[in-house]
Protein backbone atom coordinates (compact mmCIF):
# COMPACT_ATOMS: atom_id res chain seq x y z
CA UNK A 1 0.00 0.00 0.00
CA UNK A 2 1.26 3.44 -1.01
CA UNK A 3 0.28 5.29 2.21
CA UNK A 4 -0.52 9.16 2.03
CA UNK A 5 -2.25 9.36 4.77
CA UNK A 6 0.11 11.20 6.59
CA UNK A 7 4.29 12.29 6.83
CA UNK A 8 4.05 10.69 10.49
CA UNK A 9 4.22 6.64 8.94
CA UNK A 10 7.58 6.41 8.03
CA UNK A 11 9.78 3.73 9.13
CA UNK A 12 13.69 4.29 10.43
CA UNK A 13 15.70 3.73 7.73
CA UNK A 14 19.10 1.51 8.33
CA UNK A 15 21.32 4.77 8.96
CA UNK A 16 18.77 5.88 11.50
CA UNK A 17 18.29 2.49 13.42
CA UNK A 18 22.51 2.38 13.42
CA UNK A 19 22.17 5.74 15.00
CA UNK A 20 20.20 4.83 17.88
CA UNK A 21 21.80 1.89 18.33
CA UNK A 22 24.81 3.55 19.17
CA UNK A 23 23.22 6.52 20.86
CA UNK A 24 24.82 8.14 24.26
CA UNK A 25 22.19 7.47 26.75
CA UNK A 26 21.71 8.35 30.67
CA UNK A 27 18.54 9.62 32.56
CA UNK A 28 17.12 12.65 31.59
CA UNK A 29 14.80 13.40 34.06
CA UNK A 30 18.00 14.21 36.05
CA UNK A 31 19.65 15.90 33.21
CA UNK A 32 21.87 13.11 32.31
CA UNK A 33 20.84 12.42 28.89
CA UNK A 34 24.25 13.43 27.13
CA UNK A 35 22.14 12.68 23.75
CA UNK A 36 19.67 14.41 24.64
CA UNK A 37 21.19 17.52 25.59
CA UNK A 38 23.11 17.61 22.72
CA UNK A 39 20.05 17.17 20.52
CA UNK A 40 18.50 20.03 22.82
CA UNK A 41 21.48 22.25 21.90
CA UNK A 42 21.63 21.21 18.76
CA UNK A 43 17.81 22.63 17.71
CA UNK A 44 18.15 25.64 19.95
CA UNK A 45 21.12 26.47 17.80
CA UNK A 46 19.87 26.16 14.46
CA UNK A 47 16.79 28.44 15.28
CA UNK A 48 19.13 30.86 17.45
CA UNK A 49 16.84 30.11 20.37
CA UNK A 50 18.65 29.78 23.71
CA UNK A 51 17.40 26.43 24.81
CA UNK A 52 15.23 23.90 23.85
CA UNK A 53 13.28 20.92 25.78
CA UNK A 54 12.53 17.35 24.60
CA UNK A 55 8.83 16.34 24.55
CA UNK A 56 7.44 12.69 23.56
CA UNK A 57 4.58 14.67 21.10
CA UNK A 58 4.03 18.19 18.84
CA UNK A 59 0.81 18.16 21.65
CA UNK A 60 2.89 18.20 24.53
CA UNK A 61 5.34 20.51 23.15
CA UNK A 62 2.22 23.12 22.08
CA UNK A 63 0.21 22.83 25.46
CA UNK A 64 3.51 23.24 27.00
CA UNK A 65 3.92 26.39 24.57
CA UNK A 66 0.83 28.07 25.98
CA UNK A 67 0.92 27.14 29.36
CA UNK A 68 4.44 28.71 29.91
CA UNK A 69 3.01 32.32 29.04
CA UNK A 70 -0.41 32.06 30.57
CA UNK A 71 -2.61 32.18 33.60
CA UNK A 72 -6.03 30.84 34.61
CA UNK A 73 -8.54 33.02 32.80
CA UNK A 74 -6.45 34.41 29.88
CA UNK A 75 -6.86 33.84 25.87
CA UNK A 76 -4.81 33.00 22.92
CA UNK A 77 -5.70 34.05 19.58
CA UNK A 78 -5.37 31.87 16.72
CA UNK A 79 -6.31 30.49 13.43
CA UNK A 80 -9.62 28.67 13.17
CA UNK A 81 -7.44 25.67 11.43
CA UNK A 82 -5.27 25.65 13.86
CA UNK A 83 -4.15 22.11 15.29
CA UNK A 84 -4.44 23.48 18.58
CA UNK A 85 -7.67 24.51 18.14
CA UNK A 86 -8.79 21.07 16.30
CA UNK A 87 -6.74 18.35 16.92
CA UNK A 88 -5.44 19.05 20.22
CA UNK A 89 -8.54 17.93 22.23
CA UNK A 90 -9.51 20.72 23.94
CA UNK A 91 -6.60 20.50 25.69
CA UNK A 92 -5.98 24.33 26.12
CA UNK A 93 -8.98 25.10 28.73
CA UNK A 94 -8.07 21.35 30.54
CA UNK A 95 -4.55 22.08 30.99
CA UNK A 96 -3.99 25.95 31.30
CA UNK A 97 -7.60 26.70 32.22
CA UNK A 98 -7.75 29.04 29.13
CA UNK A 99 -9.56 29.43 26.04
CA UNK A 100 -8.85 29.72 22.57
CA UNK A 101 -10.23 32.83 20.36
CA UNK A 102 -10.49 31.31 16.56
CA UNK A 103 -9.97 33.65 13.97
CA UNK A 104 -10.85 33.40 9.68
CA UNK A 105 -7.48 33.60 8.12
CA UNK A 106 -6.45 32.97 4.57
CA UNK A 107 -5.84 28.99 4.52
CA UNK A 108 -4.85 28.99 8.19
CA UNK A 109 -2.36 32.05 8.19
CA UNK A 110 -3.33 35.43 10.13
CA UNK A 111 -2.07 39.09 9.62
CA UNK A 112 -1.87 41.60 11.78
CA UNK A 113 -4.83 43.85 10.70
CA UNK A 114 -7.19 40.55 12.42
CA UNK A 115 -4.93 40.09 15.17
CA UNK A 116 -5.13 43.43 15.78
CA UNK A 117 -8.84 43.30 15.87
CA UNK A 118 -8.99 40.69 18.33
CA UNK A 119 -7.26 41.67 21.30
CA UNK A 120 -9.18 42.37 23.95
CA UNK A 121 -9.20 45.67 26.32
CA UNK A 122 -8.36 45.36 29.72
CA UNK A 123 -11.56 45.19 31.19
CA UNK A 124 -12.83 43.67 34.48
CA UNK A 125 -15.74 41.33 32.10
CA UNK A 126 -12.66 40.41 29.26
CA UNK A 127 -10.36 37.50 29.28
CA UNK A 128 -7.12 38.70 29.17
CA UNK A 129 -5.57 38.13 25.68
CA UNK A 130 -1.51 36.83 26.67
CA UNK A 131 -0.75 34.67 23.34
CA UNK A 132 -0.95 34.84 19.61
CA UNK A 133 -0.32 31.46 18.06
CA UNK A 134 0.69 30.55 14.91
CA UNK A 135 0.79 27.51 12.58
CA UNK A 136 3.60 27.20 9.52
CA UNK A 137 3.25 25.50 7.59
CA UNK A 138 -0.68 24.77 8.42
CA UNK A 139 -2.20 21.66 7.93
CA UNK A 140 -5.78 22.55 7.92
CA UNK A 141 -5.01 25.26 5.54
CA UNK A 142 -2.98 22.64 3.08
CA UNK A 143 0.58 23.37 4.08
CA UNK A 144 0.01 27.07 3.75
CA UNK A 145 3.19 29.37 4.88
CA UNK A 146 3.74 31.87 6.17
CA UNK A 147 5.63 35.12 4.81
CA UNK A 148 8.11 35.88 6.74
CA UNK A 149 7.97 38.98 6.23
CA UNK A 150 4.31 38.74 7.78
CA UNK A 151 5.18 36.72 11.01
CA UNK A 152 7.97 39.54 11.68
CA UNK A 153 4.88 42.26 11.69
CA UNK A 154 3.12 39.88 14.18
CA UNK A 155 5.80 39.55 15.84
CA UNK A 156 6.26 43.47 16.54
CA UNK A 157 2.37 43.70 17.04
CA UNK A 158 3.14 41.34 20.44
CA UNK A 159 5.77 43.59 21.20
CA UNK A 160 3.52 46.63 20.88
CA UNK A 161 0.61 45.26 23.40
CA UNK A 162 3.28 43.03 25.26
CA UNK A 163 1.82 39.60 24.42
CA UNK A 164 3.48 36.81 23.33
CA UNK A 165 4.05 34.84 20.11
CA UNK A 166 4.19 30.83 20.06
CA UNK A 167 4.66 29.04 16.63
CA UNK A 168 3.30 25.40 16.23
CA UNK A 169 5.84 24.72 13.77
CA UNK A 170 5.45 20.68 13.43
CA UNK A 171 6.28 21.43 9.89
CA UNK A 172 8.51 24.34 10.14
CA UNK A 173 10.92 22.67 8.14
CA UNK A 174 8.51 22.32 5.04
CA UNK A 175 8.26 25.67 5.45
CA UNK A 176 11.73 26.49 5.92
CA UNK A 177 12.52 24.67 2.83
CA UNK A 178 9.58 26.10 0.31
CA UNK A 179 9.80 29.57 1.05
CA UNK A 180 13.91 29.73 1.48
CA UNK A 181 13.73 31.21 4.87
CA UNK A 182 16.73 30.00 7.49
CA UNK A 183 15.63 28.62 10.61
CA UNK A 184 17.17 31.33 12.90
CA UNK A 185 14.59 33.81 11.36
CA UNK A 186 12.04 31.95 12.61
CA UNK A 187 13.94 31.83 16.00
CA UNK A 188 13.87 35.54 15.98
CA UNK A 189 10.31 36.42 15.57
CA UNK A 190 8.91 34.02 18.50
CA UNK A 191 9.07 33.85 21.97
CA UNK A 192 8.16 29.82 21.96
CA UNK A 193 8.53 27.19 18.83
CA UNK A 194 7.45 23.67 19.44
CA UNK A 195 8.89 21.75 16.46
CA UNK A 196 8.90 17.94 15.28
CA UNK A 197 11.02 15.39 14.14
CA UNK A 198 8.21 12.54 13.31
CA UNK A 199 6.52 14.44 10.70
CA UNK A 200 8.73 15.46 7.69
CA UNK A 201 11.88 14.74 8.90
CA UNK A 202 10.87 10.86 9.52
CA UNK A 203 12.05 10.03 13.02
CA UNK A 204 9.75 7.57 14.48
CA UNK A 205 9.11 9.81 17.94
CA UNK A 206 9.62 13.50 18.90
CA UNK A 207 9.00 17.31 19.48
CA UNK A 208 11.10 20.11 21.03
CA UNK A 209 10.07 23.22 22.52
CA UNK A 210 12.35 25.87 22.01
CA UNK A 211 12.86 29.77 24.13
CA UNK A 212 14.35 31.45 26.09
CA UNK A 213 16.50 29.35 29.41
CA UNK A 214 13.69 30.46 31.64
CA UNK A 215 11.03 29.80 29.35
CA UNK A 216 12.45 26.24 29.08
CA UNK A 217 13.42 25.89 32.47
CA UNK A 218 9.69 26.43 33.48
CA UNK A 219 8.32 24.39 30.59
CA UNK A 220 10.82 21.22 32.05
CA UNK A 221 8.84 21.54 34.86
CA UNK A 222 5.50 21.07 33.41
CA UNK A 223 6.68 18.55 30.85
CA UNK A 224 7.41 16.71 34.21
CA UNK A 225 4.15 17.35 35.60
CA UNK A 226 2.27 16.07 32.43
CA UNK A 227 3.97 12.65 32.33
CA UNK A 228 6.89 13.71 29.60
CA UNK A 229 9.84 12.89 31.78
CA UNK A 230 11.60 10.67 30.17
CA UNK A 231 14.77 8.47 31.09
CA UNK A 232 16.99 6.91 28.72
CA UNK A 233 15.33 8.99 25.72
CA UNK A 234 19.02 9.41 24.03
CA UNK A 235 18.10 6.43 21.24
CA UNK A 236 15.14 8.61 20.36
CA UNK A 237 17.18 11.90 20.13
CA UNK A 238 19.60 9.66 17.99
CA UNK A 239 16.52 9.25 15.31
CA UNK A 240 15.98 12.79 15.70
CA UNK A 241 19.30 14.28 15.03
CA UNK A 242 20.08 11.53 12.14
CA UNK A 243 16.80 12.80 10.51
CA UNK A 244 18.14 16.52 10.41
CA UNK A 245 21.00 15.83 9.16
CA UNK A 246 19.83 13.35 6.61
CA UNK A 247 16.35 13.67 5.84
CA UNK A 248 15.60 18.04 5.79
CA UNK A 249 17.40 18.05 2.55
CA UNK A 250 14.70 15.57 1.03
CA UNK A 251 11.56 17.56 1.77
CA UNK A 252 11.81 19.68 -1.42
CA UNK A 253 11.41 16.37 -3.03
CA UNK A 254 7.83 15.82 -1.06
CA UNK A 255 7.01 18.86 -2.22
CA UNK A 256 7.63 18.74 -6.15
CA UNK A 257 5.57 15.37 -5.76
CA UNK A 258 2.62 17.04 -3.60
CA UNK A 259 2.65 19.67 -6.72
CA UNK A 260 2.56 16.59 -9.62
CA UNK A 261 -0.36 14.98 -7.29
CA UNK A 262 -2.21 18.46 -7.17
CA UNK A 263 -1.62 18.97 -10.77
CA UNK A 264 -3.11 15.78 -11.91
CA UNK A 265 -6.05 15.96 -9.57
CA UNK A 266 -7.14 19.97 -11.01
CA UNK A 267 -7.23 17.91 -14.35
CA UNK A 268 -10.12 15.50 -13.56
CA UNK A 269 -13.70 16.26 -13.30
CA UNK A 270 -14.19 14.58 -10.49
CA UNK A 271 -11.93 16.18 -8.13
CA UNK A 272 -11.35 20.46 -7.44
CA UNK A 273 -8.40 21.82 -6.14
CA UNK A 274 -5.80 25.00 -6.95
CA UNK A 275 -3.09 23.60 -7.67
CA UNK A 276 -1.18 26.95 -6.28
CA UNK A 277 -2.13 26.59 -3.02
CA UNK A 278 0.02 23.60 -2.72
CA UNK A 279 3.26 25.24 -1.33
CA UNK A 280 4.56 21.81 0.26
CA UNK A 281 4.05 18.47 1.23
CA UNK A 282 -0.18 18.46 1.84
CA UNK A 283 -2.58 18.14 -0.82
CA UNK A 284 -6.04 18.99 -0.04
CA UNK A 285 -9.08 18.21 -2.74
CA UNK A 286 -12.68 18.32 -2.99
CA UNK A 287 -14.89 15.12 -4.46
CA UNK A 288 -16.91 16.84 -6.85
CA UNK A 289 -18.34 13.51 -8.33
CA UNK A 290 -18.95 10.77 -5.80
CA UNK A 291 -18.37 10.81 -1.80
CA UNK A 292 -15.51 10.88 -0.35
CA UNK A 293 -15.68 7.39 1.13
CA UNK A 294 -16.45 6.31 -2.17
CA UNK A 295 -13.15 7.66 -3.78
CA UNK A 296 -11.12 6.73 -0.71
CA UNK A 297 -12.20 2.88 -1.38
CA UNK A 298 -11.60 3.90 -5.06
CA UNK A 299 -8.12 4.83 -3.85
CA UNK A 300 -7.42 1.38 -1.96
CA UNK A 301 -8.53 -0.66 -4.12
CA UNK A 302 -5.34 0.95 -6.04
CA UNK A 303 -3.10 0.85 -3.35
CA UNK A 304 -3.26 4.21 -2.20
CA UNK A 305 -4.13 4.77 0.98
CA UNK A 306 -5.56 8.83 1.93
CA UNK A 307 -7.53 9.99 4.52
CA UNK A 308 -11.14 11.71 4.50
CA UNK A 309 -10.26 15.02 5.89
CA UNK A 310 -13.91 17.05 6.97
CA UNK A 311 -16.80 17.29 4.46
CA UNK A 312 -16.09 16.87 1.08
CA UNK A 313 -12.39 16.84 1.46
CA UNK A 314 -9.07 14.37 0.78
CA UNK A 315 -5.74 14.40 2.09
CA UNK A 316 -2.47 13.17 0.58
CA UNK A 317 0.53 13.86 2.46
CA UNK A 318 3.95 13.10 1.20
CA UNK A 319 6.89 11.98 2.82
CA UNK A 320 10.71 10.99 1.82
CA UNK A 321 9.46 7.17 1.32
CA UNK A 322 7.41 7.78 -1.27
CA UNK A 323 8.93 6.86 -4.51
CA UNK A 324 8.37 8.54 -7.81
CA UNK A 325 7.52 4.48 -9.22
CA UNK A 326 4.28 5.27 -6.10
CA UNK A 327 3.69 8.79 -7.46
CA UNK A 328 3.12 7.31 -10.62
CA UNK A 329 0.86 4.80 -9.31
CA UNK A 330 -1.21 7.01 -7.10
CA UNK A 331 -1.46 9.46 -10.75
CA UNK A 332 -2.99 6.83 -12.66
CA UNK A 333 -5.62 6.01 -9.66
CA UNK A 334 -6.27 10.04 -9.45
CA UNK A 335 -7.27 9.81 -13.62
CA UNK A 336 -8.75 6.50 -13.66
CA UNK A 337 -11.46 7.63 -11.42
CA UNK A 338 -14.82 8.18 -12.34
CA UNK A 339 -16.84 8.93 -9.31
CA UNK A 340 -20.33 6.12 -10.66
Amino acid sequence: MIDLRSDTVTCPTDGMWNAMHKAAVGDDVFGEDLGLIALEEKVADLFGMEKGVFVPSGTMGNQIGLKVHTQPADEVIIDENAHIFHSEGAAAGLISGIQLRPLSGDRGVLNTTLVRSAIRNRNDWDPRTRVVALENSSNKGGGTCYPIHVMRELYQLTRERELALHLDGARIWNAAVATGTELREYGAVCDTISVCFSKGLGAPVGSMLLGKEKVIKKARRFRKILGGGMRQAGMLAAAASYALDHHFEKLEEDHRKAKKLAEAVAGSTCFHIDPDHVETNIVLFRVTRGTVDEALAWFESQDVAMIPFGGDTIRATFHFQISDQELETALRAVDSYKGE
